[in-house]
């Protein structure tokens, strides 16, 4: 798999945008959608921040190693719920912070009145 398809991956599992990665890694949020379209991974200084950011080990962004991550995984029934909504989570992930905290508000709302 691709270091960057791992990331997107990292990223939609933990809840965290492209930007928010970016700002704690210090890099252009633009680099991910080009090293997915190029298969490329980034300079090892970049990958270790960015490792370190999504707390995982490098080694697993590399697929040098199964385990995805240092801290303790949920249930298989979870990440079962997040390969389901795969595509929302992406179209989610594409709104501005404003829109997607409205929606959030929406559904939760929803929530309520049932």
């Amino acid at each position: 798999m691709n270091f960057w398809k791992k990331v997107d991956d990292e990223l939609i599992y933990k809840g965290m945008s492209r930007k928010e990665l970016a700002i704690k890694a210090n890099f252009d949020s633009s680099y991910i959608p080009k090293g997915i379209a190029r298969n490329s991974v980034p300079a090892a200084d970049l990958a270790l921040r960015i490792a370190h950011a999504l707390h995982v080990t490098p080694e697993y962004l590399l697929d040098m190693e199964a385990t995805p991550s240092t801290d303790t995984r949920q249930s298989e029934g979870n990440i079962q719920l997040i390969k389901k909504y795969q595509p929302l989570l992406c179209e989610l992930e594409k709104l501005d912070d404003f829109p997607r905290k409205k929606l959030f508000e929406f559904l939760n709302a929803l929530n309520q009145e049932n």
